[in-house]
């Protein structure tokens, strides 16, 4: 990792924050919806919970769903709709060069923003 003087310790954090979050999107992450809104949901096991807690920190808005216990699994729900999605979500996406690196979660991530009208907010 490169230090630069004048990165502060706030935008470091920031910065792996956001690469993480678009880490775990692109490797676990939903891009659908309900029929009614857009949602990007991250299913994984409950022993992850302390990252699900982490998460609901930095996208303020999203949610925690479970724990669940389906045919033997037990695993966590996060999801994020609205404001979150539309704030939060969609600008930190569409600033990674998604389509370059990742193409099926980049054609997911399409469909999702055309089936619902989903552009950035301002």
């Amino acid at each position: 990792m490169i230090h630069d003087d004048e990165t502060t310790s706030t935008e470091q954090d920031d910065a792996f924050s956001s690469g993480f979050i678009l880490g775990l999107l692109v490797g676990e992450g939903h891009f659908g919806g309900d029929g009614k809104q857009p949602q990007v949901t991250l299913r994984m096991h409950v022993r992850h919970e302390p990252l699900f807690r982490w998460l609901l920190e930095k996208i303020p808005g999203s949610k925690l769903y479970g724990p669940y216990n389906h045919s033997g699994r037990q695993y966590y729900q996060w999801m994020v709709r609205g404001d979150a999605l539309r704030k939060l979500l969609v600008p930190l996406l569409e600033s990674f060069p998604l389509s370059r690196l990742d193409s099926h979660t980049y054609a997911r991530y399409q469909a999702m923003k055309e089936r619902y009208k989903l552009k950035p907010e301002p």
